[in-house]
């Protein structure tokens, strides 16, 4: 079995720990070692069959692949640096694979990964029709499977370990609740990627909860905002009961906003995920929230829950995914994120 050097690093710190908390409750006991000790002139020394040196090579040869939609923007870039965190701290080598919103080549970087003997394999699934056959494939060679960011509906389908990621459908619902609570009666729930499950069931948790009309429109894509922002621009000119807008994403909320002070109108926006640009206007009270999923912690924790499995056939969650959100930014915390953000972390 195979042993990090930093795990073996802390044993003597834990036995030390250990012989100071498993003394007898006897006091007479350890008055008669103190006596022994104290009457003898040189004391023996202690023999342990302890390693003098950590061979520094224990875990050097596992390689993880990360393989996601990402299209190494603001969100992504946060994730990466999170995996790669995660892959310097347990001395192991992580494989980045962005497959840029193209689930075919996705599919093609998983089996690749497969023939190639990959340890672990972190997937997200923006196409479960795509995808959900590659990774079952991967498990059935005896590949451990974790799916992150998009895929909690469908990861034991797979056979995965577990889901790093927030439920996105509950994510909406904490959204259209916001929306309630700032009085908005027709909120446009706007979408950048056409065929991304996770985004759908952000639109659709939206829909579950807000008490007025949800309008749901794919609003063009992040890789250009012009075109994105004329389109929401064209959408909220022809239809002037929309009081609110939901981007679920940081890019296209930041266009919602601009769609919006170009036209003169006063909407509630609110959107998904952070960028500098993002919390500042959240700062500047011009985006009244976004929801933070910790994107850091589902690039971090895969990578750790891979390792434990492969050397130590640990698991976690029990069965159910292991939730990084939704939490919110809002005025009230977003200076305090902002200087996270800065760091790279947030």
């Amino acid at each position: 079995m195979k042993t990090s050097k930093k795990l073996l690093a802390l044993l003597p710190a834990i036995a030390l720990v250990a012989a100071s908390c498993g003394g007898s409750d006897d006091d007479s006991s350890s008055e008669a070692s103190t006596d022994t000790a104290a009457s003898t002139d040189t004391a023996a020394p202690v023999e342990t069959d302890a390693p003098e040196e950590v061979d520094q090579t224990q875990a050097g040869d596992l390689t993880f692949h990360m393989i996601t939609h990402s299209d190494d923007g603001p969100f992504w870039s946060v994730v990466q640096r999170g995996a790669d965190a995660a892959a310097e701290d347990l001395g192991v080598t992580l494989v980045w694979k962005p497959g840029v919103n193209d689930a075919q080549v996705m599919v093609q970087d998983i089996e690749a990964a497969v023939a190639e003997g990959s340890d672990g394999i972190a997937a997200s699934l923006p196409d479960p029709d795509a995808l959900v056959g590659p990774l079952q494939a991967a498990v059935a060679e005896g590949i451990p499977v974790i799916t992150l960011n998009s895929g909690a509906n469908d990861y034991q389908a797979i056979g995965a370990l577990t889901h790093v990621g927030q439920s996105e459908d509950v994510a909406g619902n904490g959204a259209g609740e916001r929306f309630n609570d700032a009085g908005a009666t027709k909120v446009l729930c706007a979408f950048q990627e056409q065929g991304n499950v996770g985004l759908e069931e952000r639109c659709n948790g939206l829909a579950e909860t807000f008490g007025g009309e949800t309008v749901i429109e794919f609003m063009g894509l992040d890789a250009d905002t012009t075109e994105q922002q004329n389109t929401i621009n064209a959408f909220l000119a022809a239809d002037p009961d929309i009081d609110g807008v939901l981007g679920v994403g940081p890019v296209i909320t930041m266009s919602a906003l601009r769609a919006a002070q170009d036209l003169g109108r006063d909407l509630t926006i609110g959107g998904f995920d952070m960028t500098p640009d993002l919390l500042g206007a959240i700062e500047a009270g011009d985006v009244a929230f976004t929801v933070d999923q910790q994107q850091y912690l589902q690039g971090y924790m895969p990578v750790l829950l891979m390792y434990l499995n492969v050397t130590n056939q640990n698991t976690l969650g029990g069965g159910l995914p292991i939730l990084t959100g939704p939490g919110f930014v809002t005025t009230d915390n977003a200076t305090a994120v902002i200087e996270l953000s800065a760091a790279g972390t947030r």
